[in-house]
């Protein structure tokens, strides 16, 4: 590699800051080895195919045989000039629409002897894979629940009409013992959102350390590539549990992979179940999506003996934090002022309010079963809260005595 040799604790070190994530500029700094240097070690660790555990078990003298006995090879001009290129050529690949084919033409372009398509390919790929390392991030026991609603969505038919509507689909998965959760909700609404998430802690019954959303609007008001700012009536959720929320970061999608991938496996597992029957409400369905969780959560792992189940019993289970005896109620609040018909809006719906205070200005707090009208700190009027869109919703009590007649 060079003329004088490294010690061996010096490539162990390269070797475990490439393996964090760092670059050649900051390995080159923290350790003072030169860039081109600290680089061939790194493309000698890709071609070697070798994981960081496998270099820790290694003894000094198997470090050395690896990585500093000189192997035979050919040495050429045209591997040189390809080496030269490819910080351009990756660079170029970065632009819209450019493929590797389009690369490759462009280096049969400027060169006279180059190498062949598959040799050129494996060269740039090590490149690449070298600026960009990929690692499995281990996880904690009871430490994340991650979430996320599914991009495909499920069907329910109303009795009455026929009207076919779609409904949510919401997935939490624990990080370490993969222990899957699944229910339906009306929508991705914070009320729904919330419910969903309440539902699976009381499945799990315990809370972990850390809730990881997708950067989703019933969780996140403002999504950030550092850092994101959480919906209050999400972080009061969190609070209410006692955990914590750290939504997935903006264009990192390994922060959010494991969930991802049971996506993907809901589909098979329990999607292509659910599309054999017609469903007319959410209790049913979300019956028989419990059927099938349980079967998938049971099911051996691939290549284990062992389930998720079997895992959450074992690790997790003791582990997770005890659950908030209470239920966790959001309320939204908002001021409004009675119009002249007498009913106040909430959520494109239309409440009642007593004539007596029309033209007034009231105070609005609705949760999803019940909404409340407040004027000067006493309730005025209570209704079901309804889920029916531009509906109308009276109390016969409200209504002055002229208008009462009509009425009936």
């Amino acid at each position: 590699m060079s003329n004088k040799p490294i010690e061996m604790f010096k490539i162990r070190q390269v070797l475990r800051l490439y393996a964090d994530g760092r670059g050649s500029k900051f390995i080159s700094k923290t350790t003072g080895i030169a860039r081109n240097t600290i680089k061939k070690y790194l493309l000698l660790f890709v071609e070697l195919r070798l994981t960081i555990e496998q270099v820790e078990a290694m003894n000094d003298k198997q470090l050395a045989t690896a990585f500093l006995i000189e192997k035979p090879k050919a040495t050429s001009n045209r591997s040189q000039e390809l080496e030269s290129m490819l910080p351009e050529l990756v660079t170029r690949l970065k632009k819209r629409g450019v493929t590797k084919g389009m690369l490759y033409k462009y280096y049969v372009s400027q060169t006279t002897a180059g190498f062949k398509h598959s040799a050129f390919l494996v060269r740039i790929n090590a490149f690449m894979g070298m600026s960009k390392p990929s690692m499995r991030v281990p996880h904690k026991v009871g430490d994340k629940l991650f979430i996320d609603f599914t991009g495909k969505k499920l069907q329910v038919v109303d009795k009455q009409t026929g009207e076919v509507k779609d409904v949510e689909v919401f997935v939490a998965i624990l990080g370490c013992s993969q222990l899957t959760y699944v229910t339906a909700v009306p929508s991705q609404k914070k009320e729904d959102f919330i419910l969903a998430c309440e539902r699976a802690l009381h499945f799990y019954g315990g809370v972990p350390e850390v809730i990881v959303p997708d950067n989703l609007k019933s969780a996140v008001t403002k999504a950030g590539r550092y850092e994101s700012e959480l919906n209050t009536h999400f972080a009061a959720f969190a609070a209410h549990y006692n955990t914590y929320v750290f939504p997935a970061r903006v264009y990192k999608p390994k922060d959010k992979a494991l969930v991802e991938g049971a996506v993907k496996i809901i589909y098979t597992t329990i999607f292509t179940k659910i599309d054999e029957k017609v469903y007319t409400d959410l209790e049913t369905l979300n019956g028989d999506i419990l059927i099938y969780l349980e079967a998938h959560n049971n099911n051996l792992l691939t290549g284990c003996d062992y389930s998720r189940m079997q895992q959450f019993e074992l690790l997790e289970k003791n582990v997770l934090k005890p659950l908030n005896k209470y239920l966790y109620d959001p309320m939204t609040t908002k001021t409004a002022t009675v119009g002249k018909t007498g009913y106040v809006t909430a959520d494109y719906r239309y409440y009642s309010v007593p004539y007596k205070f029309i033209g007034k200005k009231v105070l609005l707090m609705y949760n999803r079963t019940k909404v409340e009208v407040y004027y000067a700190h006493e309730v005025i009027a209570v209704h079901v809260r309804s889920f029916e869109k531009d509906k109308y919703i009276q109390n016969e009590d409200h209504l002055a005595s002229w208008h009462r007649y009509p009425t009936e």
